[in-house]
């Protein structure tokens, strides 16, 4: 890369300045974590307001950082090291490839030693970024870590027959061994890890993975203050697939575009790009990270899809964007290929990027933050700003409501006059059954019927303190 294009950068997770060696170790630390993550270009004679100061007497400068490298760093490192110039200032441009390590401090040990990367910062491995360190080197996934005590008698064969059937196909344990859903361990046939969070027993996937689930929230406004409506759910991330489309349908509007003789719905949010998101965040989450889960959030502005997990090692966004492929967890990706959730590797990107184009829609934002990875997507143009629903936020906890009606004071939130008519016609019913759907809302005083009957419409009832 051209020194200019560099220095006119940001720092970021393969791209760090340093105004002088007056102090080594952390420029150590970033070497190591640069190596241990997906390599990176560290310059020396640049302030971090972007002030290019260059250094004294660089080929002295340049001893005594590859001394300290030798010294400070196990195993060995061998950087590039280049002495460059910029408008009359010398700097060193030290550059370090991802190398199969882990790298560490030596002052430090093999176990508190070790640092990665994380967007601009080091940060040290804990336990469970060396597991997957380790696991990386070896060839090997979490997912295909076989679990000693659980036999196939703990999965849902009634689940794994009926997904394959979806697909006509049919299933038994010798399919499964070669998907790695069970692996041979110690003589005997066990589940792995993959195996157990998609098709586990409900009562034994939340004993050994509690975390690995999909929780989806609608907030009222731009941030977390105000739910609207959230969604824990039950079932494992497989189930998920269908159910949060079904959360994020009822929690979004839609806009509609009149042709000739024929009206358009126009979802306001790309429903092919958000699935193939939900399917890669489920496949690509690092379920052995805890405390952390996939999570689909709905602001009036904006949907996130967070899966918890770096980018895999060795793996830069740029590579993501190019259609690099490292699989994080193989037996999720290998089923998922097998019930045509997933294609080639690598193109999921790509496939989303057209999806938002082909529909007119914004595209999304893809966001690598610290431990975890998220997807922001934006309105569809035609969906006119309105002011936030007034729908009270308990109504949904404590009121049973379905999608159809969900729908129906999602309008009324936003402004649009619907009636019975609509909500038929949206959802393909009856309007015997629309009109009950709304009666019941009305008997639960949640929405009044204003004005005359020909000429009035419905709003949601304002509620008294």
């Amino acid at each position: 890369m051209l020194l200019t294009k560099l220095l006119s950068q940001s720092e970021g997770k393969t791209l760090e300045f340093k105004r002088d060696l007056s102090s080594l170790k952390p420029i150590i630390k970033t070497l190591v974590a640069f190596a241990n993550t997906a390599g990176g270009t560290l310059v020396i004679g640049r302030t971090n307001d972007g002030r290019v100061v260059g250094v004294g007497d660089a080929l002295h400068e340049e001893e005594r950082l590859t001394s300290a490298i030798a010294d400070g760093i196990r195993p060995s490192m061998l950087p590039e090291i280049e002495i460059s110039t910029y408008e009359g200032k010398t700097l060193l441009v030290v550059t370090v490839p991802h190398w199969k390590g882990p790298f560490y401090l030596k002052g430090e040990g093999p176990e508190k030693g070790v640092y990665v990367r994380l967007g601009s910062t080091n940060r040290r491995a804990g336990s469970e970024l060396l597991s997957e360190m380790s696991r990386c080197f070896a060839g090997l996934t979490f997912d295909q870590t076989p679990l000693p005590d659980v036999t196939v008698r703990e999965l849902d064969m009634q689940r794994i027959k009926k997904a394959f059937a979806s697909v006509g196909r049919t299933v038994d344990n010798r399919k499964l061994e070669t998907l790695d859903v069970l692996v041979r361990h110690a003589g005997k046939l066990v589940v792995s890890n993959g195996g157990l969070i998609l098709f586990g027993r409900s009562e034994v996937r939340k004993n050994y993975f509690p975390d690995a689930r999909v929780s989806c929230a609608r907030f009222q406004g731009t941030d977390r203050t105000n739910f609207v409506d959230r969604l824990d759910m039950e079932g494992s991330v497989f189930d998920s697939i269908d159910e949060v489309p079904r959360f994020i349908r009822r929690n979004t509007r839609m806009a509609a575009r009149i042709g000739t003789m024929r009206r358009e719905d126009i979802p306001e949010y790309p429903e092919v790009a958000i699935r193939e998101v939900i399917i890669n965040a489920i496949a690509h989450a690092d379920y052995s990270l805890t405390g952390m889960h996939i999570f689909v959030a709905i602001y009036s502005d904006r949907m996130e899809v967070q899966n918890p997990g770096m980018l895999p090692f060795g793996m830069t966004m740029d590579d993501f964007r190019s259609g690099v492929s490292k699989i994080r967890n193989r037996v999720i990706a290998r089923v998922f290929r097998e019930l045509g959730l997933m294609e080639e590797w690598g193109s999921g990107y790509r496939r989303v990027i057209e999806s938002c184009q082909n529909g007119g829609y914004p595209s999304p934002d893809w966001q690598e933050l610290g431990s975890a990875f998220r997807v922001i997507f934006y309105p569809h143009p035609e969906i006119k700003v309105a002011p936030e629903p007034v729908v009270p936020v308990n109504v949904p906890v404590n009121v049973p409501v379905n999608e159809r009606q969900q729908w129906f004071l999602n309008q009324l939130g936003a402004g649009n006059k619907v009636k019975a008519a609509d909500m038929a016609a949206r959802w393909k019913v009856t309007e015997k059954t629309a009109k009950r759907d709304i009666a019941a809302l009305k008997k639960h005083g949640i929405i009044e019927f204003i004005g005359a009957p020909k000429t009035g419409s419905y709003r949601i009832k304002e509620i008294s303190e």
